[in-house]
């Protein structure tokens, strides 16, 4: 697992990478490779997500579960597939929700959210890595430990951050988010099992924009070419 960080998240994130927890991590993902398991994203991707929103630029954080276990879809960023690659069922939900949420918005043809990203939105899954074909693999190896801390330190250290949380699981990271001085945006998840309780019709994408105008901010172009 090569770990190359913008500076900005190696000054606050630095001294989590020789706690022993992620020594353990270390070695655990080096296990799986060596004994032949096919681990999602490649490792030049696992930290797609810190590479692409640098620390600084960070206005909006929607937080993800696992990545993708399918062959070419990972790459590191939560929700988003590789340009070429099936878009998800969730994906599309959400580019639906897009449609009613963002006037003028036009589906893309493409599953990659690499445009947000580059415009301050840090898309975050909780577990970075997972086997082919197994969801859930690698929870509970560390990662959550790691992701945890990151969103925590965005909390501590940042002001005015909407969180888009997205289901159960995401929502239970509200405890690591001080809602005095950041925004939760809370909503069913996108899944096609949820989406229709809630997901559609709440609105999450133009209800952070209004955010971030109203806290002097540039507003998220959510249209993805």
């Amino acid at each position: 697992m090569a770990i190359a960080l913008p500076p900005s998240w190696l000054e606050v994130l630095e001294q989590e990478f020789d706690k022993p927890y992620m020594v353990k991590l270390r070695d655990f993902l080096k296990s799986e490779r060596e004994s032949g398991q096919v681990v999602y994203p490649k490792n030049a991707d696992i930290f797609n997500a810190f590479n692409t929103t640098h620390f600084e630029d960070v206005k909006v954080v929607i937080l993800g579960q696992d990545p993708y276990h399918g062959a070419h879809q990972a790459h590191g960023l939560s929700f988003s597939v590789q340009k070429g690659i099936a878009i998800p069922r969730s994906l599309m939900n959400i580019y639906k929700e897009l449609q009613s949420d963002i006037p003028g918005f036009i589906p893309p043809s493409h599953g990659n959210l690499e445009e947000w990203a580059k415009q301050g939105v840090l898309l975050l899954n909780a577990t970075l890595t997972v086997r082919a074909s197994t969801p859930g693999s690698h929870q509970k190896r560390g990662w959550e430990e790691f992701t945890d801390h990151v969103i925590k330190t965005i909390s501590d250290k940042k002001e005015a951050i909407v969180f888009i949380l997205w289901g159960a699981f995401a929502q239970s990271k509200a405890v690591l988010i001080d809602e005095k001085k950041h925004f939760i945006i809370r909503s069913p998840h996108p899944s096609p099992f949820s989406a229709d309780r809630g997901f559609f019709g709440s609105k999450p994408f133009s209800k952070t924009n209004e955010i971030l105008k109203k806290e002097g901010k540039q507003p998220i172009d959510w249209q993805i070419h």
